[in-house]
């Protein structure tokens, strides 16, 4: 839902426009949003005053909004609103003092979005990485999570928190969204339910199309790969395989699912 709304806002704007990173996580939709005037940066640094500046699914810091706004650009906002959910529960535990373990990867534009909205965090992406903290047994704690993370990877940091620290609050937002955890969850019934091999449709750079397949050789397929073009698709061996399940991450564009299934069923 997230990254079709961002679509949707995206194919409204006439150019020029400039897209504060990518505005989901997938080469194939970038590259034809490019095709249709979209400037993308890194940097507000990178986009000229007076301009429209589009932030992407993955929500911007506070910092980086109040930049834009102090700059007179024109702010078109895509952020998903499970990751708003997110920072809205993030500035709730900064209103109260309430330290954060943000469950995530450090370097997504997700996170840096999300920390910008604390004071008092760390970021863990596994459960071997909550010994490191160092708040008090009894200290009272937040936690939050990056929403295309493993579902059972968070469960798992989850369960060792609680285990841990018995004052800890665990809102609706320190869970993955809906979309991530029910495709996981399909991938991990089919795997146990027979099938042999899972081809995940997506970018490199998506984090929730790699956790796909880290979930599908979790579960023990022994053939897990992913493709992010019709090229990746043909240079993989299936003839091990019996039964192939296909998936695709959240941003994958619907049409070259529909063309990979197309491809493999012939």
């Amino acid at each position: 839902m997230g990254v079709e709304r961002a679509l949707l806002m995206a194919a409204e704007l006439r150019p020029p426009v400039f897209c504060l990173h990518e505005l989901v996580h997938n080469e194939q939709v970038v590259a034809e949003l490019r095709g249709r005037g979209l400037q993308f940066v890194e940097t507000l640094a990178d986009v000229p005053d007076g301009s429209t500046v589009l932030f992407s699914a993955h929500g911007v810091a506070p910092t980086v909004r109040e930049e834009a706004v102090s700059r007179g650009l024109r702010i078109v906002d895509a952020t998903c609103p499970f990751v708003e959910r997110v920072h809205r529960a993030a500035r709730a535990f900064a209103a109260r003092g309430v330290p954060v373990v943000v469950v995530g990867r450090a370097n997504h534009a997700e996170v840096r979005g999300i920390v910008g909205e604390l004071d008092d965090f760390r970021v863990v992406a596994s459960a071997d990485e909550v010994a490191d903290l160092q708040y008090p047994a009894d200290a009272p704690l937040g936690v939050l999570c990056q929403t295309t993370m493993s579902s059972g990877a968070v469960h798992a940091v989850l369960d060792v928190l609680r285990a841990r620290y018995p004052r800890l609050e665990t809102p609706p937002a320190a869970d993955v969204c809906t979309a991530t955890r029910d495709r996981q969850q399909a991938v991990e019934d089919f795997v146990r339910a027979g099938g042999d091999g899972v081809l995940v449709l997506g970018s490199a750079g998506s984090s929730n199309t790699n956790r796909l397949v880290d979930v599908a050789r979790a579960a023990g397929a022994v053939f897990a790969e992913r493709a992010g073009s019709m090229e990746d698709v043909r240079a993989l061996d299936f003839s091990r395989l019996k039964r192939l399940g296909v998936t695709a991450g959240a941003s994958t564009p619907e049409d070259f699912l529909r063309r990979v299934v197309e491809e493999l069923r012939k």
